[in-house]
């Protein structure tokens, strides 16, 4: 009886043990989890839209007169300034008809002399009625009938000295010129403007692209919308191998009406080209600011959950429960979802640790910081959620 007494107090104090263990691990304490305030703020409204780069200005050299091409004097592809001679036309044909004009000019001026002498003297003798009144009238008319013959001398002498200044075909505006369109040898000018080739100013550039009007619509309509004016905009383009281009444009043009083969509103912006490393006809993507939302949240995308009802957050509340909160998502914004509704100021949103928790259970908050891996200090790592299936969110949770 000795030996076993000790024996059955040390199984007693076993069971003891093992009882107050049990009744510990039954109530573990709320997990924790890493969270958000909610707090409105105002952030750029942005869309990325398809354009095509189209030069600033862009100029047709034609030829003005009639004549044979005798050489183009610019290189093909090169800049050339404003008023530089790009194309010579035979100018012989052109000297010839100044000189004609030139002379009929002179002779034009001999006869208005004549007139104006015999003119003066009906003046003088009409007093003394040595001329008869019709005498004197047909002198005074004859006076300005030489006089707007040499008018119209002098016009046709400077029609001829400008179609000669034709024959030198210049650069209308300052720029790039490209490929020749009519050899040397060839006549041009004759019943038209001749092509000979084209001036593209190359700095700045246009960026031409289009909203749908529909779109558009909406966001002048919502009421958390302030949309942006033209010469302010700022416009960042990406160009086609996904780099960003270092210089950003502004919006410059929107227009006013719906193109009605597209249904959609033509805008455009001006992009800086010093470099020259943009060029005409190539398409970008335009990354451009429309205007501001205001009011609205930025949530990390691993907060934003979905099931069949839509877009939902998990908050703590103030009774220090899981909460379900509807949102409304409009975007991503710098890797964060923009929350136009849903959420209010304050609202502890639940980033990290959200598969830990359940709705109507409590749970301890502390602040979330993304560290490298994107999870809170202390927590366990959050797998991002944004677009998880219904299905998968139920399991989620843990089971009662």
């Amino acid at each position: 009886m000795r030996l076993h007494r000790p024996l059955l107090l040390a199984c007693s104090l076993l069971a003891l043990t093992a009882c107050g263990g049990k009744e510990q691990a039954g109530a573990p304490p709320p997990p924790e989890v890493g969270v958000i305030e909610a707090r409105p703020q105002t952030v750029p409204l942005t869309r990325d839209l398809v354009g095509r780069l189209s030069p600033y200005r862009s100029a047709d050299v034609r030829a003005r007169v009639a004549g044979v091409l005798q050489r183009r004097v610019y290189q093909e592809g090169s800049d050339v300034r404003e008023g530089q001679v790009l194309f010579e036309i035979d100018p012989a044909p052109l000297q010839a008809k100044l000189g004609v004009a030139r002379g009929q000019l002179a002779q034009a001026e001999a006869s208005y002399a004549n007139a104006r002498s015999s003119a003066e003297r009906a003046r003088q003798l009409a007093p003394q009625k040595f001329v008869s009144q019709n005498d004197l009238d047909n002198a005074i008319s004859a006076e300005r009938t030489a006089a707007a013959a040499v008018e119209s001398a002098r016009a046709a002498v400077r029609t001829a000295e400008i179609d000669l200044g034709y024959a030198k075909v210049t650069a209308p505006i300052s720029g790039r010129a490209g490929k020749q369109q009519v050899t040397e040898g060839a006549l041009v000018g004759e019943g038209q403007a001749t092509l000979l080739t084209t001036v593209d100013q190359l700095d700045p550039l246009y960026a031409n692209f289009s909203i749908n009007s529909n779109e558009l619509a909406q966001l002048r309509a919502a009421a958390n919308v302030s949309l942006a004016g033209t010469g302010n905009t700022p416009v960042q383009v990406v160009l086609a191998n996904g780099e960003v281009y270092p210089e950003a444009g502004t919006l410059d043009f929107s227009d006013t009406s719906v193109d009605p083969a597209t249904g959609a509103v033509t805008m455009r912006a001006v992009v800086p080209n010093q470099g020259l490393t943009l060029f005409p006809g190539s398409f970008v993507t335009l990354k451009a600011k429309l205007g501001e939302l205001r009011d609205v949240y930025l949530v990390p995308q691993e907060a934003v959950l979905r099931d069949a009802n839509g877009p939902y957050v998990r908050v703590i509340g103030g009774d220090g429960n899981v909460q379900r909160k509807n949102v409304t998502t409009g975007g991503v914004q710098d890797g964060q979802w923009i929350v136009s509704t849903g959420l209010a100021a304050g609202d502890k949103v639940i980033v990290s640790g959200v598969q830990k928790v359940k709705e109507g259970a409590p749970a301890t908050a502390t602040p979330w910081q993304p560290g490298a891996d994107g999870q809170a200090a202390g927590a366990a790592p959050a797998q991002p959620q944004a677009q998880q299936p219904a299905d998968e969110a139920a399991k989620s949770e843990p089971a009662e």
